[in-house]
């Protein structure tokens, strides 16, 4: 075990004797940075955003906005943080604090250090550029990126109740590149520091990193109801809201061994602890459904931090994940002090917030066979359009030839005790031509998979209905303008 300091502001500070349950923003507001605020405490308002340096794909530092109010303090035990404190001085403003005072971007300013840190990560991204003109003509952007590169969903987890975010945007648009003497544009340069194992022992319990992964696997032998903890977005949560407390946290979210990604002829295979956000980027377009999953799944500052891994160990029949994963036909590779063993994810959920895993398991990667389904969409049915949780999603893999469905892979999230496979609507399609008529007649079959239920997020009716229509709108997204009209 090694000293237990953070970095803060460039300052290191000691961790020791703090409990393993306090925040990162509780810790931070008893230091007095008091910039980051707790608006929510479940990872939806982004107040309480704060930078963390992270690794990047090229060995070098990415600058990360996370939810200061979910993340164990514990877990940052040797990392780097910097606080809207940290950024700029009233008499010397950072670029993005400059651009939000003079563009109105502030009014109350209880949210804007959270904006501020959400932004800056933006700021600092290293392939943020203004789009390349084509002979000498500018390229259009859209509504949700500048014409200085930014993408507006690095926001999507702060929200401001009096500015609007007109001036948020003009703010955001309106910055340009780090100056050449910026320190934490040249820290991107250097790595990010190791995370060393740690254990903090405290009144709640105890919070344990371990070094690598037999070591976490001998931990879990000898603590079994130990509670596994990556990116803490689902964890952080009971934590602030209904006191959960654990008597063993294990910290798995930086271990080498959940952090692989690989790229095979048969398959891919991405590491259970790797972030959302840090997939995206791998992948790179790779799979296209993930692609349409992964700007509906919460926001940018959940994705940063939350992991694939995590969303299926919690074993939510909500989670986005696992209707995807469905569809793809993914497995998922547990592993323990005795060895590992493959799963089809189509078997590993088996109640409630219940699945195949034993104690002593954790997930340590998930697969994805190749080749492909060549027509695929991801079908979120939200109250709001970002950074909410799904009343249905529906997640569709066709592998249509000559005009007829081959295979038809279907997963389904929000309509029954946990995710499920859509098998009678897969056999209504295979074999039948991709028409509006046989997406029509498979709709009324998918109508009643599941056991949907009445909740305060909608009515069971309502999500039989969504699954009714979903392959019509599916047909419409896909087929051609003479295939609609047929």
């Amino acid at each position: 075990m090694t000293t237990q300091l953070t970095t803060v502001n460039g300052q290191q500070c000691p961790l020791g004797g703090t409990d393993p349950s306090t925040t990162a923003l509780d810790w931070l507001r008893m230091r007095g940075l008091t910039g980051a605020k707790e608006g929510c405490a479940e990872g939806e308002c982004g107040a309480c955003s704060v930078l963390v340096a992270r690794p990047d794909e090229g060995g070098g530092t990415r600058w990360t906005a996370i939810n200061a109010c979910l993340t164990p303090i514990a877990a940052l035990d040797g990392q780097e943080i910097v606080t809207a404190e940290g950024l700029g001085t009233p008499d010397a403003m950072h670029p993005v604090q400059r651009e939000m005072a003079t563009r109105g971007g502030s009014q109350c300013g209880y949210c804007t250090p959270g904006f501020v840190c959400s932004m800056a990560a933006e700021y600092y991204r290293a392939d943020r550029c203004a789009p390349a003109a084509t002979n000498g003509t500018p390229v259009e952007v859209d509504d949700e990126h500048g014409p200085n590169g930014f993408d507006l969903h690095a926001l999507s987890g702060n929200l401001c109740r009096c500015t609007g975010y007109r001036p948020i945007r003009d703010a955001a648009f309106a910055l340009g590149t780090p100056p050449a003497d910026d320190v934490l544009a040249a820290r991107r340069s250097g790595p990010p520091p190791a995370a060393p194992a740690t254990r903090l022992v405290g009144p709640t319990g105890t919070y344990a990193r371990p070094a690598d992964l037999p070591e976490a696997l001998a931990f879990l032998a000898e603590h079994p109801d130990a509670r596994l903890v990556a990116g803490s977005t689902d964890w952080g949560v009971e934590v602030n809201l209904r006191g959960a407390r654990a008597a063993y946290a294990v910290g798995i979210d930086r271990l080498p061994e959940l952090r692989t990604f690989e790229v095979a002829d048969d398959r891919i295979e991405i590491g259970a602890a790797l972030s959302l956000s840090e997939v995206e980027r791998l992948l790179h377009g790779r799979i296209p459904l993930l692609d349409e999953l992964f700007p509906q799944f919460a926001s940018r500052l959940i994705r940063n931090a939350a992991t694939i891994g995590g969303n299926l160990g919690t074993g939510s029949p909500i989670g986005d994940t696992p209707p995807v994963l469905l569809a793809l036909e993914a497995s998922v590779v547990l592993a323990s002090v005795g060895g590992e063993r493959e799963v089809p994810l189509v078997d590993y959920f088996t109640g409630y917030r219940q699945s195949v895993r034993r104690a002593g398991e954790l997930i340590r990667a998930v697969r994805i066979p190749l080749p492909l389904s060549g027509t695929t969409a991801f079908h979120k049915i939200a109250k709001r359009r970002f950074d909410d949780i799904s009343s249905v999603a529906a997640a569709f893999a066709l592998d249509v030839r000559d005009g007829i469905v081959a295979t038809a892979r279907i997963g389904l999230g929000g309509v029954a005790a946990t995710p499920i496979r859509a098998y009678a609507t897969e056999a209504a399609l295979e074999g039948r031509p991709w028409t509006a008529e046989t997406a029509r007649a498979a709709g009324e079959v998918m109508r009643g998979e599941g056991t949907p239920m009445d909740d305060h997020r909608a009515s069971a009716a309502y999500r039989s209905a969504t699954l009714g229509t979903a392959l019509l709108r599916l047909h419409a997204e896909t087929a051609t303008p003479q295939e609609v009209g047929a």
